[in-house]
């Protein structure tokens, strides 16, 4: 059987949008509506004859509603084999009617607990009905079309306007993929949530989680691979880059995705205290500043690395403007992430057609947490996503010599920036800007001299007198093994330095600090990034 036509409708939705429309259509095209509840009341509030599900059940709705379409006349209708002859005979002996199209949308669970409701109300909006009539129309999409999704109302009075009361075979088999989806999607947020909210599990026995598809790229990391955009399928995370609001520019790429959500963590690092301007480059930073001014911020940022720095991703913590959209403007930069823009920086922008602009409603909470999982050969990885953050009474100063209180502020900005430096990481930063970065070396000494080594290039560039990292503190994401990453940094002038510690030889380590006379503080905490 190819095309079926619509002759009764079971419509049964939590979400009446669209409904009253969807049912007039029904209805001119000679469609039975059976319906329950709530949705029986709209229908009827439209004008529109509906049969109520009691009636055709033979039984009332029971049990504050928890017991209505779970009935052989109702599954028996969705699920029959309608051109078997015992199939037939069955729903001739016990007065089944076929249903030709189901109309459902489950219990908004996800949204009850996203606004913190307690535990019985959760329970009660588990439907259990609801996805029994979804799976069984689904299943049987031979002969019954299942539409689960306002949007796709619209599609479906297409279809039907066009053919007069039919539905095609492929049109039921695309709607029967989206249920299944949905019921699949709808029982991961529930099975998530008894297994960590509920009981607390961590690291439950079985890992569930759903995405919808939000948009397919046009490639991926490389032209090779093909790629997509997707976000939790039941919503709960928290906003970024897909929710944002792109101003202009071409569609983003993979790897903008990629350096733009690096650039977004890291400025949310800062908060919305001191302006301050993230540059990106490839998934690191490469210049990041606080200032009294976004303007300034971005000038001391591009002094870091201003060779890295061209095609870039650039991130605030302020709302754009024009004075620093100028500026910005005399380089090119891929994407530029800001909560807002006025309307002077939006007009530069407009000049730059190419020049993506993603305006964010807010930041998101560096110390939230979650789940970070990454695919290996044969399985996955998952750990809690890096929100560790520094406190007073975690810093452990090793040395003989006390740092300054300049020198303390430099070590907790450097430490910062170098949580979001792929390891080994080494940056050097004084006064609020970074004045050199090593990422992603297989040994810390060699980050610690390519970060000089830039700090270096950017004096000459800009015609200083010494490297910036004279004088400055400097950040290692990991402990020094070996004091010779320490006096690569001793070497570039770095006064300061904040480390985990815990190596073997720390007392070395530590050693060599005092005998350079630079200051060096223990945090006690590690920040790989692989």
């Amino acid at each position: 059987m190819t095309d079926v036509t619509i002759k009764r409708a079971l419509l049964s939705v939590s979400d009446k949008t669209g409904l009253a429309d969807l049912g007039r259509v029904l209805a001119a095209h000679g469609v039975e509506l059976v319906s329950t509840g709530g949705t029986a009341a709209t229908l009827r509030d439209a004008g529109l004859a509906v049969r109520d599900i009691s009636e055709l059940t033979g039984f009332p709705e029971m049990m504050d509603g928890r017991v209505k379409t779970l009935h052989p006349k109702v599954h028996g209708g969705l699920l029959a084999v309608r051109d078997d002859p015992a199939h037939a005979a069955s729903m001739a002996e016990h007065e089944i009617g076929a249903i030709d199209l189901v109309v459902v949308n489950l219990y908004p669970f996800a949204a009850t607990v996203a606004k913190g409701a307690g535990r019985e109300e959760v329970i009660e909006n588990i439907d259990i009905g609801g996805p029994s009539m979804v799976r069984s129309a689904a299943k049987n999409h031979r002969y019954v079309t299942i539409i689960t999704n306002p949007a796709d109302y619209a599609v479906l009075i297409e279809a039907l306007e066009q053919t007069g009361g039919t539905i095609s075979l492929d049109f039921r088999k695309a709607m029967a993929a989206k249920a299944f989806a949905a019921t699949a999607a709808y029982d991961a947020a529930i099975a998530q949530w008894f297994a960590m909210v509920d009981q607390q599990q961590h690291f439950p026995a079985t890992l569930l989680s759903a995405s919808k598809l939000v948009s397919t790229l046009r490639y991926g990391e490389n032209p090779h691979q093909s790629a997509a955009l997707y976000v939790p399928a039941q919503g709960g995370a928290a906003s970024g880059l897909p929710q944002a609001r792109q101003m202009q520019g071409k569609e983003l790429s993979y790897n903008n995705y990629n350096d733009a959500n690096a650039a977004l963590e890291l400025i949310a690092e800062f908060g919305s205290d001191k302006p301050a301007v993230v540059i990106v480059k490839h998934a690191n930073p490469c210049g990041v500043a606080v200032a009294e001014t976004l303007l300034e911020a971005w000038r001391a940022a591009l002094t870091c690395d201003s060779v890295s720095a061209f095609g870039g991703i650039v991130a605030l913590n302020r709302p754009l403007d024009g004075p620093t959209a100028d500026a910005i403007c005399e380089i090119f930069t891929e994407v530029v992430v800001a909560p807002g823009a006025d309307d002077a920086a939006l007009a530069t922008f407009a000049r730059k057609k190419n020049l993506r602009l993603l305006l964010i409603d807010a930041l998101p909470a560096a110390d939230r947490s979650g789940l970070a999982a990454i695919p290996i050969v044969g399985g996955v990885l998952v750990q809690d996503r890096d929100n560790g953050a520094l406190t007073d009474d975690m810093l452990q100063v090793v040395t003989k010599r006390q740092p300054t209180e300049q020198e303390l502020a430099d070590c907790r900005f450097a430490w910062t920036v170098a949580k979001h430096v792929k390891s080994n990481a080494i940056v050097y930063a004084r006064e609020g800007v970074t004045a050199g970065i090593g990422a992603g070396q297989m040994n810390r000494r060699d980050s610690a001299r390519i970060a000089a080594m830039k700090a270096q290039e950017a004096a000459e560039t800009y015609g200083w007198d010494a490297a910036r990292t004279v004088g400055s503190a400097v950040a290692s994401d990991a402990f020094f093994p070996f004091a010779d990453g320490l006096m690569a940094a001793v070497e570039a002038g770095a006064t300061a330095v904040i480390q985990p510690g815990g190596s073997i030889r720390d007392d070395e380590v530590i050693a060599a600090a005092d005998a350079a006379g630079i200051a060096m503080v223990f945090t006690g905490m590690r920040h790989f990034r692989h």
